[in-house]
């Protein structure tokens, strides 16, 4: 009894120093400077706390501001959003266009990203990006880009948001100094593209009336849905499933469910859905708004690649002039900016990206159309699925339908570029083979050059001869040969040109865009490029990559990457 004092003292003196350690938060706790600069940027906590699918939201704001993500300021994202600073850095991390820095180290000023997508490597891009530092100055950051989505004015390149096509290094040197003498907040503004039909244009021209008339139940959703599968629309961003299908299996799933829009377009030498968007988006909208309709979705989320500032300004305004003056109840529109990568195109990859994380493809099943985002029921579309709506409904289907060639059915946008006289979007009979989109369309081949090669489908759809230039073009015509259509990316390969060189271009291509998160595709797009490198191909290892990334990658992106390949030692061995 006599210690008993003592030792409550010592028990007393250990829980004391007990909470003083625990007072001493662990980890790198945020600068008051830096939190005052992060809630300059996102606004005040607001009741309930920020909502977490933002997070890539915030990171861009920040990104824009200060050239870079400091440390210090994801520290302080990390405490606004209450979420720890690991998940802030995996999400920062994952994507291209997020540039990490310590705080001692300033972001550049302006960045020049020269495309190096084949379009462009066939134009000289690599030239560009040998040149361009010497004349633009070690305070402009030059950097290769994969595809931006510009492959008809090859080559191209985004001078900070500002894109130049048909760049040389004199007309960069002009946008950088262009862009450097302009407020920042006037940067990466770009004019209107002639022909642009803005939403009052669109209303004087019968605009939204199709909408308005099935949002306010005037026309029968049933109605619609046998319209949309009578004129074989298929999803036209590659994968092709049909469309009319699709709506149904989402409209029969328990609420709530939403909508998402893919516009990242992100596969080389495909720009059709730019095209379209920043000529006429009021088409897209009202195409999505009776999609949202009938499949009874609330909500939409449109995701739009990062490359495309021009369209995002565009996008913003003509939302918010159609919400000021809705032409009919619209449901709640969200516009979601990518970060520069090509995975987002994969649709489950998307749907992590705009719930604020690392755009990495789920395992399916289940499909996004049973669990998608927010782990609701998701009707996925390509913007020119869409695009088409209301031009079917009011037409009629057989006008689609009808306008196939050679035994097919349906209208492609072709985004053509390469060795043609004439790149750019050709709007074609489904079906219609290369040799006579290039004769009809394109004004034939570009001077000196005669078909050596295509690649009917960008980077995913293969490579193949000149003797095979009489296939229809279009869904499941080009299976038997190694090959798919894809979005219908069709680059144009001259005598002059190599098919390894393109396969070359494709798999490093793959190797800087895998995800990394299964094993063969990330390894094996990697080795597969280094052997491409060899002057001989070891055709014996390289099959067998082919094969383990075509049986165990988790997305099409590890699943296609081996068709360039496998095409160049079927039709082109010469070369290898």
């Amino acid at each position: 009894m006599g210690n008993a004092p003592a030792t409550v003292l010592g028990t007393a003196e250990a829980l004391r120093r007990s909470l003083r350690r625990a007072a001493k938060l662990k980890g790198r706790q945020p600068q008051e400077g830096a939190l005052a600069e992060v809630r300059s940027l996102i606004g005040p906590v607001p009741a309930g706390g920020h909502r977490r699918d933002l997070l890539i939201e915030y990171l861009h704001r920040v990104n824009d501001r200060w050239h870079g993500l400091h440390e210090r300021h994801l520290v302080a994202l990390a405490r606004e959003m209450n979420i720890p600073m690991a998940e802030v850095m995996e999400v920062a991390s994952f994507y291209h266009h997020f540039d990490l820095l310590p705080d001692d180290r300033p972001g550049a000023e302006l960045t020049v990203r020269v495309c190096d997508g084949l379009s462009c490597e066939l134009a000289g891009a690599r030239a560009l990006l040998e040149r361009l530092p010497q004349i633009v100055g070690r305070a402009v950051r030059v950097i290769a880009a994969p595809c931006i989505g510009r492959c008809e004015q090859a080559p191209a390149a985004l001078v900070g948001q500002v894109a130049v096509g048909q760049a040389t290094p004199e007309l960069l040197a002009q946008a950088v100094a262009g862009e450097q003498q302009r407020p920042a907040g006037e940067r990466g503004r770009a004019a209107m593209p002639s022909g642009f039909v803005g939403y009052r244009a669109y209303r004087e021209q019968g605009g939204y009336a199709t909408a308005a008339a099935v949002v306010n139940c005037e026309d029968d959703a049933d109605r619609v849905l046998r319209a949309m599968e009578a004129s074989g629309l298929r999803g036209l961003g590659g994968a092709g499933f049909p469309a009319g299908r699709k709506w149904r299996i989402v409209g029969e799933q328990p609420a709530p469910r939403y909508l998402a829009v893919n516009i990242d377009e992100g596969e080389p030498g495909t720009f059709k859905d730019r095209f379209y968007l920043e000529r006429d988006p009021h088409r897209f909208l009202e195409g999505m708004l009776i999609a949202a309709q009938v499949a009874g979705t609330e909500a939409v989320f449109i995701y739009l690649r990062d490359e495309y500032h021009a369209c995002r300004a565009l996008l913003e305004a003509e939302l918010a002039a159609l919400q000021a003056d809705p032409p009919c109840p619209l449901p709640r529109i969200e516009l979601r900016r990518g970060a520069g990568a090509y995975i987002c195109g994969e649709e489950s990859a998307m749907i992590e990206s705009i719930e604020g994380k690392r755009g990495e493809p789920r395992l399916r099943p289940p499909y996004v159309a049973q669990v998608g985002l927010f782990g609701r029921p998701t009707l996925e579309h390509n913007f020119e699925t869409l695009f088409w709506v209301r031009d079917i409904l009011e037409r009629g289907p057989e006008w689609f339908a009808g306008a196939g060639r050679n035994g097919r059915q349906g209208l492609r946008s072709f985004s053509v570029s390469g060795r043609v006289a004439q790149p750019g979007v050709k709007l074609a009979p489904a079906g219609i083979t290369l040799r006579q989109l290039i004769d009809e369309y394109c004004g034939g081949m570009a001077p000196g050059h005669q078909l050596y090669g295509y690649l009917p489908g960008g980077a995913s759809g293969g490579i193949l001869p000149a003797r095979l230039a009489d296939l229809p073009l279009d869904f499941d015509t080009l299976q038997p040969h190694g090959c798919f259509i894809g979005s219908a990316a069709i680059i144009v390969l001259g005598q002059h040109d190599r098919a390894r060189d393109a396969a070359l271009n494709m798999m490093r291509f793959f190797a800087h865009e895998s995800c990394g998160q299964c094993t063969p595709c990330r390894v094996g797009t990697s080795k597969a490029a280094l052997l491409m490198e060899a002057p001989q191909w070891d055709n014996g290892t390289l099959t067998d990559l082919n094969q383990v990334m075509a049986d165990a990658s988790i997305c099409g992106l590890g699943q296609a990457a081996p068709n360039p390949v496998r095409c160049v030692q079927d039709y082109f061995p010469h070369e290898i």
